[in-house]
């Protein structure tokens, strides 16, 4: 009888073991298309938001597998493939065409998305607020009338403006439609500019040179990435450059009113927080945005100097400046 016990025993405690060494810490691959502040931001604000809700890293609650494609669509789609093949248990795309190539390589691992402006248009969900796809998240669409507001604001004399953007991102275009209607209702005329390689942004930007009075960028990644040149060369010749998010003003930009790219990706790891712990799926979980509260105004002030900008004292007193 003490043999048996002693046999039953040593089996409980084997079947213990094999169930705690089963419960590993979830494994979340993270694929980010391009290396610049809003994207970079999403990504931090991600790891903030899992922290939040149970998931910390640094306590081997979760295990996070970054990769960065670095603007490359070749890159997105073996990063995205490599997640798959690991079996990772969550797959978080930061900006469309990462969200695009990772929802092509797989139909059951959920994705959590962030930095897509209409998840919709691009093929990602059937319907912003019930996906009813393995795809949810989180969008940046910006307030883009009131961007439109705050170049009449500064550029009050203005009569003509360039919406600038990437052909090839769907989020891009989305945005620059949705410009051009609220410039229409300004009372601008509107000449479209478009790139399709970080290597013609010069060369288009010189071209807008004496044609008008004020350039437009929404969040377009290739343009983010290239907002050095970009900028530089609206600077020199005194065009105002109103942009989509607060880190192309940081690199030169004269000013936005957008929204925290941390506080969007802390939104995404709240929602990939409920699906990790089996309370939600993603065909269910409406794409969310972030409050007006959280969008902020931002100002460019050694660019407003440069260019001969003079900042009105009520824009000025609720901006954060950048110097």
């Amino acid at each position: 009888m003490k043999l048996l016990a002693a046999a039953a025993m040593a089996l409980s405690f084997a079947g213990c073991s094999s169930q705690g060494e089963s419960a590993q810490a979830p494994k979340v691959g993270v694929v980010q298309f391009a290396e610049h502040p809003a994207l970079d931001n999403a990504y931090k604000g991600f790891v903030e938001g899992l922290k939040e809700n149970g998931y910390d890293v640094e306590d081997g609650t979760v295990e996070i597998d970054y990769k960065n494609a670095q603007g490359d669509q070749s890159n997105n789609t073996t990063i995205a493939q490599t997640f798959v093949n690991d079996n990772d248990d969550l797959i978080y795309a930061i900006a469309t065409p990462a969200a695009q190539a990772t929802a092509n390589a797989t139909k059951d691992i959920p994705i959590v998305i962030s930095a897509v402006t209409d998840p919709k248009t691009s093929g990602l969900v059937k319907e912003n607020e019930k996906p009813e796809t393995n795809v949810t998240g989180t969008s940046d669409l910006t307030p883009v009338d009131a961007q439109l507001d705050l170049l009449k604001q500064l550029v009050p004399d203005a009569k003509k403006i360039a919406i600038m953007y990437c052909n090839a991102e769907d989020n891009s275009k989305f945005q620059a439609d949705l410009a051009e209607a609220k410039a229409k209702e300004l009372g601008l005329d509107v000449e479209i500019s478009t790139v399709t390689d970080s290597n013609q942004i010069q060369q288009v930007a010189e071209s807008l040179i004496g044609k008008v009075d004020a350039v437009y960028v929404p969040t377009d990644n290739l343009l983010a990435e290239g907002m050095a040149t970009l900028a530089q060369v609206m600077s020199e010749n005194s065009i105002p450059l109103i942009v989509g998010e607060e880190g192309m003003v940081e690199n030169g930009g004269l000013a936005t009113y957008g929204i925290d790219y941390f506080e969007l990706g802390k939104l995404a790891g709240k929602q990939a927080a409920e699906i990790l712990k089996g309370e939600k799926q993603p065909e269910d979980m409406a794409i969310e945005y972030l409050p007006s509260e959280k969008c902020t105004l931002s100002i460019n002030k050694t660019t407003a100097d440069k260019i001969g900008i003079e900042i009105p004292e009520d824009l000025e007193g609720d901006a954060t400046l950048v110097e």
